[in-house]
């Protein structure tokens, strides 16, 4: 079935392998990406698809409301993909109304806009809302994240994503919008902006720089491939079911200094330096402002009612993001010194 897609921040780290793998693997369906083209946002990323056929690329930010309207009355959305947001949590403690513009208000927008072309006629809709499972606060030693848990959210950055599933959830009770809301933990992989810590730590290890860590790094997250979480994407828009939540977890919980240090054994031996070498730029610094101790998901309802389960075990998957990044010098090297940005001017202002 033809379908018209809109992929919201489809040039960012999970948007861009969202985007790689819907081309692919439905070349009947036209996938538009919508990007603001931030810092985060890259079109280097998605290199290897942009000249599909039944890909295409916009430019635009989703809180200017008149421009979204008229976006969906040009292309006639079947279904609405939304990733777009602001998600690092320090930038969010130091600018919190740039959350609350574009995850919450961008997100009515959205919302709206899908209301206002879907109106009479919903069904083969689907409004898509990809969150996060920051908005449940923090876990203690033991229990898991489930769907039902109670939204507990500890700083602007999850305040932000959970308004806006709060909207999501709202539009489907009053104006019967079809929708489904997942919620992931941590992704890690390829083409992720090196803000975050994985990213991050493998430049300044390269680059015998310090690797802050905040607290004593007991903290603990769960860790999800971000592939994985891509075909979790794929299964619930086709399989979901309409008003449901599903959360995407990895199976993978991992404290932060456990974590850094096996980052720090694989960059040795894949630098050949001497084992312990890089564990020395190990450094600790004041904890984060509202740092939530541990986050884990049970992901029993997506695997029991979908069929879905994660494709990698923690392990594996860091090497093969170790590996990408090693390879792909020049790509970190474009993005950490902003190269990247020119990218958008050659590619479409050029033409």
């Amino acid at each position: 079935m033809h379908k018209t897609i809109l992929i919201t921040g489809g040039a960012g780290f999970i948007g861009s392998h969202l985007v790689r793998l819907m081309v692919n693997k439905y070349p009947e369906y036209q996938i538009v990406n919508l990007d603001k083209l931030t810092y985060a946002g890259n079109l280097a990323n998605l290199k290897d698809v942009e000249s599909k056929p039944n890909y295409s690329f916009i430019k635009g930010d989703i809180v200017d409301a008149e421009f979204i309207y008229q976006l969906f009355d040009q292309y006639n959305f079947d279904g609405v993909i939304h990733l777009a947001a602001e998600s690092h949590v320090d930038r969010s403690i130091e600018n919190p109304n740039e959350f609350i513009f574009t995850n919450v208000v961008g997100t009515a927008n959205l919302l709206n806009a899908a209301r206002k072309s879907w109106k009479g006629a919903m069904e083969g809709k689907l409004f898509y809302h990809v969150s996060t499972d920051e908005v449940y606060g923090s876990l203690g030693d033991s229990g898991f994240f489930l769907e039902t848990t109670p939204y507990d959210p500890q700083s602007p950055y999850s305040a932000s994503k959970a308004s806006s599933d709060h909207f999501v959830r709202a539009f489907h009770n009053t104006y019967k919008l079809p929708v489904v809301v997942s919620n992931c933990s941590n992704n890690y992989g390829s083409h992720q902006f090196p803000e975050k810590l994985i990213p991050l730590f493998i430049n300044n290890i390269k680059k015998n720089k310090s690797l802050p860590v905040y607290g004593q790094g007991l903290n603990i997250r769960d860790w999800l491939w971000v592939e994985d979480h891509a075909r979790a994407i794929d299964v619930i828009f086709h399989e979901g079911k309409n008003g449901d939540t599903y959360n995407i977890g990895g199976h993978n919980e991992w404290t932060n200094i456990d974590l850094i240090k096996l980052l720090c054994k694989i960059m040795d031996r894949k630098l050949n330096r001497a084992e312990g070498e890089s564990a020395k730029l190990i450094s600790y610094v004041t904890d984060r402002a509202g740092h939530d101790m541990r986050y884990a998901i049970d992901s029993t309802k997506l695997q029991n009612e979908l069929g879905w389960v994660p494709s990698l075990q923690f392990e594996e998957g860091l090497e093969k993001t170790v590996d990408w990044y090693l390879e792909n010098e020049e790509w970190l090297e474009n993005v950490t010194s902003g190269a990247y940005q020119q990218y958008y001017d050659q590619m479409y202002l050029s033409r």
